[in-house]
């Protein structure tokens, strides 16, 4: 499987730079796939998959400053 990168885009959340990238894969029966990979820091990703790219945007700006933010209270702690 391999992966097609579709897009790159930066965001703030947080006061902090991230960096969100889109692939494009195709699985073993032929559907497409989408994923996206966030790096929080090095060794910390999230990797989120769906079946359409608009919906996997509306999932990460639901899920990404949730992430970030209890990576933050994680410190804090």
């Amino acid at each position: 499987m391999f992966r097609t990168l579709v897009k790159s885009e930066a965001v703030t959340v947080y006061n902090r730079h991230l960096t969100i990238t889109y692939f494009e894969l195709f699985t073993g029966r032929g559907l497409k796939r989408y994923s996206l990979e966030i790096l929080i820091a090095p060794g910390d990703r999230i990797i989120l998959d769906d079946d359409s790219i608009v919906k996997l945007e509306a999932r990460a700006a639901r899920l990404v400053p949730a992430t970030v933010y209890s990576r933050m209270l994680a410190r804090t702690a």
